[in-house]
């Protein structure tokens, strides 16, 4: 009876046992099937739970460079705009409020989506000053967890809901520079149009918010040219107006 008895403990485990044998959480991977299980409007309750309950130092360890930390909160951002909007739409009546509010539970800590864009994704750029200022003071974890350098193609690759935005990618890994560098391209050869009699081009201005991202208005017309969508740097640069209505079916696979 003992023996049974001891053999039953054995079995049950102590709870820090149990923890022990649990195998981490790949928080990339599920960060791409979190998109992906929205995309499919799939309940995504068990993602939101597994984000809520991270841990902080694993994240940070596995964000490890900057392509694991942009595949990773590109595919935060992205999928919590999806299910937050899902939930309320009226909250979009508000942009500015809505960006701020810290609503995204990350290893019990609380996060906006400006925190994410401007002060992981951005390295700590004040959201107001073009690209030409860097925050004052950012948290110890917001230094702890930005990107080394800024990639202006995040840009191409958040959607923050409105019809504007490029599409909704879930980002792998494996897979980070091809999708970018495709984002990328495809999200600038539908928004950019030149005209040849007036030597113009009129295109996204995400590139006007953020010129300090790219490089001024030299980078901009660098990586229109690099693009294939003008003949030379030597160009006016016009902006198309942003389209703010609200689009949560905007989806693309790459």
């Amino acid at each position: 009876m003992k023996v049974l008895f001891f053999l039953f403990l054995l079995s049950c485990g102590s709870p820090n046992t149990r923890v022990i044998a649990e195998k981490p959480v790949n928080y990339i991977r599920t960060s791409t099937e979190f998109v992906t299980a929205l995309q499919n409007n799939e309940d995504v309750t068990n993602y939101l739970k597994v984000f809520e309950n991270a841990n902080l130092d694993q994240l940070h360890f596995q964000l490890a460079d900057d392509k694991q930390k942009i595949t990773f909160w590109v595919n935060i951002y992205n999928g919590y705009i999806l299910h937050i909007l899902r939930q309320n739409e009226s909250l979009y009546n508000d942009r500015r409020k809505f960006f701020k509010t810290k609503q995204i539970n990350i290893g019990k800590t609380m996060w906006s989506f400006a925190n994410i864009e401007h002060g992981i994704l951005r390295r700590s750029q004040h959201e107001y000053f073009l690209g030409y200022m860097k925050r004052w003071f950012p948290s110890s974890l917001e230094k702890k967890m930005r990107v080394k350098k800024r990639d202006y193609r995040i840009h191409f690759a958040l959607n923050c809901g409105a019809k504007s935005c490029p599409p909704v990618v879930a980002y792998e890994i494996d897979m980070f520079d091809l999708q970018l560098a495709e984002s990328t391209k495809a999200y600038l050869k539908k928004n950019t149009t030149y005209y040849k009699e007036e030597n113009e081009v009129h295109t996204t201005t995400l590139f006007s918010w953020f010129r300090g991202d790219f490089g001024g208005k030299k980078g901009i017309k660098k990586i229109l040219f690099q693009q294939g969508l003008i003949p030379s740097v030597k160009v006016e640069l016009e902006y198309n107006d942003y389209d703010w209505t609200l689009d949560l079916n905007n989806f693309k696979k790459i």
